[in-house]
């Protein structure tokens, strides 16, 4: 059990300090942005040998190996989508008003190469772990994956916390897409079936006859699956879900605040970005659409 608990330790500080990181490398320097982008593929293809290695290793330091590994993969999906470097076809916002069918294909065309890149990442894990002993770093992707695609439909169904603080400038005009409202039918599901699992894990790292590695290895995974789940209830409950990485987004390279200022004197000193109308409107209200829902881009 000691191995287990720091485990999820290790889980939650890789989770905050990781995200902390990428928020930060995204409000740089142009310059800056690309070459982290190189030096994040270098990376994530180390972490794909990394992870094929330690997918052989059935012991408590392969867990470990396997886990930072699927991390490093996913953090490429996620630096390379918030760096505006792979998003999709669609770079333009929501026009108002539209709605059904017409709303979906909108916003799944504002995201389509990012999920298709975050599959084709999600094979090459899968394959380079295929029929080995130590599965932690594939488990770890995949609750990754399905954890966030849950979050993705729930912004897009509608929810309280809109979470635009997280976008940076160049991707404002993916808040167009999101919806503001209390609840929707998909949120409680996705809680309560990620809270299901997440107690057959517990179940299965506290068992008697589970060894030490195998405890380490679900002690790990089911950590992510609870700061997912966090992250879900985050999105309805009355808090403000990027507090914790204040010290990363205030963060901000000198050609971004340039930019910035210009784009301030040229619109009169008023920042029109979806993020900002969604920052200076009062909270409840404004900034939504004449059934309250529907976040607009004036």
């Amino acid at each position: 059990m000691p191995d287990a608990a720091l485990a999820v330790v290790f889980a939650v500080f890789i989770w905050w300090f990781s995200t902390g990181v990428v928020l930060i490398l995204n409000r740089l320097s142009t310059s800056a942005v690309r070459i982290s982008q190189v030096a994040s593929s270098a990376l994530a293809l180390a972490a794909l040998a990394g992870l094929a290695h330690a997918a052989r290793q059935p012991g408590v330091a392969g867990a470990y190996c396997a886990f930072t590994s699927a991390l490093l993969v996913w953090g490429w999906n996620e630096l390379s989508f918030l760096s505006g470097w792979i998003t999709g076809p669609r770079r333009t916002p929501l026009p108002p008003q539209t709605a059904g069918w017409a709303r979906f294909a909108a916003s799944f065309q504002a995201v389509l190469w990012h999920e298709l890149g975050i599959l084709c990442t999600g094979v090459a894990v899968v394959a380079v772990t295929w029929d080995a002993p130590n599965q932690v770093g594939t488990a770890t992707y995949l609750v990754l994956w399905v954890m966030r695609t849950s979050a993705k439909l729930n912004l897009f169904l509608g929810v309280r916390n809109l979470s635009e603080a997280f976008l940076p400038d160049h991707l404002a005009y993916m808040a167009s897409f999101f919806r503001r409202r209390a609840m929707n039918p998909l949120l409680p599901v996705s809680v309560l079936a990620a809270s299901a699992y997440l107690a057959l894990l517990i179940s299965q790292a506290t068992h008697a006859g589970t060894s030490g590695a195998d405890a380490v290895g679900y002690a790990l995974v089911g950590t992510m699956l609870a700061l997912a789940i966090l992250e879900h209830l985050l999105l309805v409950l009355p808090l403000d879900p990027s507090a914790a990485w204040r010290w990363a987004i205030a963060k901000r390279g000198p050609a971004m605040q340039s930019q910035a200022y210009g784009k301030e004197k040229a619109t009169g000193n008023k920042d029109t970005t979806a993020s900002s109308v969604a920052r200076t409107a009062p909270s409840g209200g404004v900034a939504l659409d004449s059934h309250g829902k529907l976040l607009q881009i004036p």
